[in-house]
């Protein structure tokens, strides 16, 4: 086995991976240590090597019980900008000939890194997916022009028993994720129907949006969706499998001992084809099938062998979705960040023996924080450039951000060796070098006791909240990767969640209001004056008793108008909150409602109009207090 970057020799596999350490074989007693060396790639040379290593880590990570609390047979299971409005013109996207409205987009987190979302819109249409249907509205007219049910026969004999929830659009194309689905097909291949539901994983599906919507390919693969970016006409989408391995189902008798052997044999006589992938495409009418080869797939040598990460993409601009050119690694992730040139994948590091159910809360005194950067600025397949870790657990995709060759990493650590676990926070600078993100400065002891609630990096600032009785707001300098350092700190009652730049020395914040105790009082929304990293300020706040807000968790909720001081986010009770943010004060100018008080999702502003969605339709409303301008019902 080979370490260090790809090279074009024969029988060396595309490398992708979240976990990283020696190249010694997997014990099936004590763990290893973590790697205190520089992370590298691990490639395999033959399938064979491939086979050995993922059975090996399998092995030494299986318990009596399987590999996890809950995981028992193997089955796949079933599922699959820095400022949030940037006047566009049909220059940056074009549907047709004409020209297109200023718009909002999504709220990505950084810009040429498109996000999937429930709603989009090129400054001419605006393109949703609710209830299983795909909408097209043209935004001058107020007019629906178009609709796709997806959730009925899709072509291929198959049947949706889930709705798609999100889609990425370019030019005349939209490729819609279905994160999971559990997929009724027709027939049997005996020719009787079939009795239940068949978990297939995510699904995407390409639509032509040059006429009438018309589904022109699908693309199913095992596993479950993580994320997905758009960068130019590439969409790369990340999948994560687990192994197809059936664990033998013991007499109730059997000790732990015979169950943990039984459970190995199995692991001994899986071939490799039950960690590959799985996939099915159709276009044209046509269908085929295949699977992810091993001349894909790579590991490190203290994978689990628990979970196979797929990165697929695909070139919307050609019309056609191909085989989503795949590559995995027997790797596992959570998290992933996106800019216009790289894709992280970052996820924690277990090592065998300590394998923890996957969403446990809270940080442990040993996790590690294992992340590695792609390069995405070419079409294609993306380029392993960089491995590194850091010590703590991600909040979200915000505790990331890249800027001038560097990459700043907020985590949490805790020390539970005490009757509480003693929590503190930090950043961490890494830079690449020699297939290495090397640590190259560290600012810690954020929050003692607390836990990070948010993180946002404005070029060289960043400011992190952390939160369990008060909110400290973090300012740091991290102008000089080596030498990062705390300018200020801001307490006050409450955190926010989510921090939103908002123009030169302003920063947005939406959470939740709390006692001098820590206990939540309710949704607030902040105003913050940064100008001075020394002391940062709360100049305003909005507070919503006994409410809360999906924005505070989903960044995609929120909607923030840079010219008019426009803050638009769902809360509690169905309708859309809207609030300006502008001088020194946040007031509310008013509300939006949908019929039936269907719960409003997203907000989008198109051509002076604020567009709502729901499942219920989509309400075009004057954004500076809510007046209703037209209403276009789902059914």
């Amino acid at each position: 086995m080979t370490r260090g970057h790809l090279t074009a020799a024969a029988g060396t596999l595309v490398a992708l991976t979240l976990l990283a350490g020696s190249a010694a074989a997997l014990p099936h007693h004590e763990p290893e240590p973590p790697p205190s060396g520089p992370l590298r790639l691990v490639s395999f040379d033959t399938c064979a090597e491939a086979l050995t290593r993922l059975r090996t880590a399998a092995s030494a990570s299986v318990g009596p019980w399987g590999f996890q609390p809950g995981w028992r047979t193997g089955r796949t299971p079933g599922g699959l900008a820095n400022p949030a409005m940037v006047p566009k013109t049909a220059d940056g996207a074009r549907a047709a000939a004409g020209a297109a409205a200023e718009y909002s987009g999504t709220n990505n987190h950084e810009p040429g890194a498109d996000e999937p979302d429930l709603v989009k819109t090129d400054g001419r249409r605006i393109v949703t997916v609710t209830g299983g249907v795909l909408r097209v509205v043209d935004a001058a007219t107020r007019r629906a022009t178009g609709q796709l049910d997806l959730t009925g026969d899709t072509g291929d004999g198959d049947r949706f028993g889930w709705s798609p929830d999100s889609l990425l659009l370019h030019g005349d194309r939209a490729l819609v994720l279905v994160r999971s689905a559990a997929v009724r097909p027709a027939v049997e291949p005996s020719g009787r129907r079939r009795a239940a539901d068949v978990p297939a994983g995510p699904r995407l599906l390409l639509v032509d949006l040059a006429g009438r919507p018309t589904l022109t390919g699908t693309y199913r693969i095992d596993g479950s969706l993580l994320d997905a970016r758009l960068t130019g006409p590439t969409a790369r989408v990340v999948v994560r499998s687990q192994p197809r391995l059936a664990f033998p189902d013991l007499d109730k008798d059997a000790t732990d001992a015979q169950r943990l052997a039984a459970n190995r044999a199995a692991i001994a006589r899986a071939g490799l084809d039950a960690w590959l992938p799985t996939y099915e495409r159709t276009e044209d009418g046509r269908g085929d099938a295949g699977r992810v080869g091993c001349d894909r797939l790579s590991a490190t040598a203290d994978s689990t062998g628990t979970a196979v990460l797929t990165v697929l993409s695909f070139d919307l601009a050609t019309g056609r979705l191909g085989d989503g050119d795949p590559v995995s690694v027997a790797g596992d992730a959570d998290t992933v960040y996106g800019t216009a040139g790289s894709l992280y994948l970052a996820g924690q590091q277990q090592r065998p023996g300590q394998l923890r159910p996957r969403g446990r809360l809270g940080p442990s005194d040993d996790t590690t924080t294992v992340i590695h950067q792609f390069g995405t600025g070419a079409p294609g397949r993306p380029r392993y450039l960089a491995s590194g870790a850091v010590p703590g657990t991600l909040i979200n995709q915000y505790a990331l951000s890249e800027w001038q060759g560097h990459l700043r990493v907020a985590t949490t650590s805790s020390d539970r060796r005490g009757v509480r676990p003693a929590t503190e926070s930090a950043v961490y600078v890494l830079t690449r070098r020699d297939g290495a993100l090397a640590r190259t400065g560290t600012v810690s002891g954020l929050g003692r006791d607390e836990q990070i609630h948010s993180v946002r990096y404005i070029g060289p600032t960043g400011y992190v909240v952390t939160f369990r009785r008060t909110d400290p707001l973090y300012s740091l300098d991290l102008t000089d990767p080596a030498a990062p350092r705390v300018t200020g700190e801001l307490k006050i009652t409450g955190y926010s969640a989510y921090l939103h730049p908002a123009g030169e020395g302003r920063l947005i914040g939406v959470g939740q209001e709390a006692d001098a105790d820590g206990r939540v009082q309710g949704l607030q929304v902040s105003l913050f004056d940064v100008a001075d990293p020394a002391r940062p300020t709360r100049l305003a706040q909005y507070h919503l008793p006994r409410a809360g807000s999906t924005a505070e968790f989903d960044p995609h909720a929120f909607l923030y108008d840079p010219r008019t001081g426009l803050v638009a986010i769902p809360v509690h009770d169905g309708s859309l909150l809207l609030l300006r943010a502008t001088g020194g004060t946040v007031t509310r100018i008013g509300a939006v409602a949908h019929p039936g008080r269907a719960p409003v999702a997203r907000s989008v502003l198109v051509g002076g109009a604020l567009w709502t969605v729901s499942h219920a339709g989509l309400r075009a409303s004057d954004p500076s207090g809510g007046t209703m301008l037209a209403w276009l019902p789902a059914a």
